[in-house]
């Protein structure tokens, strides 16, 4: 076997996509030598991994990736995903980073020495630090039963769906109600497709309340700022589903319920599957229900503040549900109900198989503290919750690369954290 040939930089970040190349500016800012590793090509999951019709959930005015702040003419739009590109592109053309791509990292381990390898199929990074920006979207979380489908229902992955047409002609049952299930039922009832929907126990939000966007009166509220260890219960929070809610057309809130009342047809979650035998828990009104109570929540946050701080804001209508389920449904026949397919919006989980440094905690999750891992010189980027809620999204992304290569810096100086 060909011996791998060793290259020695300072840093090097495994991830070419945003949280990447955001410490890929921040060390460049700070002239430590770096390299980026980037398996596939940079923003590939952006390019490749959305569905057409994609669009930011939250504003315009939330991307602030370092130095490249949104500057377009709709910051309180929502960016579909050309422009979502062409902004991130900007982002790398405007300060020209050490980006590899096609280099797929296949080993992350400490030497005795306190250096860290990172190996590659044609070589061997030896590093004083490694950031890990790879996301926590890596593998799809599936359940199991559901290689027991009957073969003549085509199963699709919500990465693999990108328009209407990808589905067979027929029912197909959209399984999950984050953001992915909801927007996507959406994308085929818009589309004039016959669509059934599994809901989960994802939360909701709204979108317009008291003249502005919800999301606007949060982030005015204090509420993306709020660490992850100021948090209630943290671990439960880091477990939280995103509320769902669209950014499509100029932005909409989505009310399950309302697509009922249009004939939607509305299940519980999916607990089982045998050949054409779809098994249903009882949930379907609990979990619409826990949505609601997201919501009002929320509302609710928005009205003490608006009433604390004595903001003229326009009322609201009393809130009602606008549909509740006639009869519990446990159990459908595909093939006597017309389903030809399925769609899987179940939800994903970070892949560190190629990691071989202990600092995973049970559940997987990286044991760290602002992205500043527990083993010696490994860093965290990208992550949901990493600090904030804003950690694993634009708006806050640049603030926690910026504060890991500072804690990087420090390192290699020998000047004291």
């Amino acid at each position: 076997m060909k011996e791998k040939y060793q290259k020695f930089v300072s840093v090097v970040v495994v991830g070419g996509g945003q949280a990447g190349l955001s410490a890929s500016y921040y060390l460049g800012k700070s002239d430590i030598d770096h390299v980026v590793l980037e398996r596939s090509e940079r923003f590939h999951a952006w390019k490749n991994d959305r569905w057409d019709s994609f669009c930011l959930v939250t504003p315009n005015w939330q991307c602030r990736l370092p130095d490249w702040e949104y500057k377009g003419k709709e910051p309180h739009g929502f960016m579909p995903k050309d422009e979502i590109i062409d902004y991130l592109e900007g982002f790398v053309e405007s300060f020209d980073p050490p980006l590899h791509e096609g280099v797929q990292v296949i080993r992350v381990d400490q030497r005795p020495d306190g250096k860290v390898e990172v190996e590659s199929p044609d070589c061997i990074w030896i590093a004083s630090a490694v950031i890990m920006a790879t996301g926590s979207y890596d593998r799809q979380i599936k359940p199991t039963f559901a290689e027991k489908l009957h073969p003549s229902i085509t199963q699709i992955s919500s990465k693999d769906y990108k328009r209407p047409s990808d589905i067979p002609e027929g029912m197909c049952m959209v399984v999950g109600t984050g953001q992915s299930g909801v927007q996507m039922m959406e994308d085929l009832w818009l589309a004039g497709r016959k669509v059934c929907l599994s809901v989960g126990t994802a939360p909701r939000s709204p979108r317009i309340y008291r003249g502005r966007d919800a999301t606007d009166w949060l982030y005015e509220i204090g509420e993306y700022a709020v660490p992850i260890d100021q948090q209630p219960n943290p671990e439960a929070t880091e477990a939280k589903t995103n509320h769902y809610l669209s950014g499509r057309d100029g932005g909409h809130e989505i009310d399950l319920r309302d697509y009922a009342s249009k004939g939607l047809q509305l299940f519980g979650t999916v607990d089982d599957i045998n050949g054409f035998d779809i098994h249903f828990s009882q949930n379907l009104e609990e979990n619409l229900d826990k949505a609601d109570e997201s919501y009002l929540r929320i509302c609710g946050m928005i009205d003490d503040y608006i009433d604390r701080m004595k903001i003229s804001a326009p009322l609201e209508p009393k809130f009602e549900k606008k549909w509740h389920p006639p009869k519990e449904t446990n159990h459908v026949n595909a093939m006597e109900s017309g389903i030809t397919s399925i769609l899987w919006c179940t939800g994903f989980v970070a892949d560190y198989s190629w990691l071989k440094v202990d600092c995973l905690g049970p559940r997987g999750r990286p044991r760290h503290k602002r992205g500043i891992g527990e083993a010696e010189g490994i860093y965290f980027l990208g992550l949901n919750w990493l600090h904030t809620w804003g950690s694993g999204r634009f708006l806050s992304v640049a603030e926690d690369a910026e504060h890991v290569v500072e804690d990087i810096k420090k390192s290699l100086t020998g000047a004291p954290c």
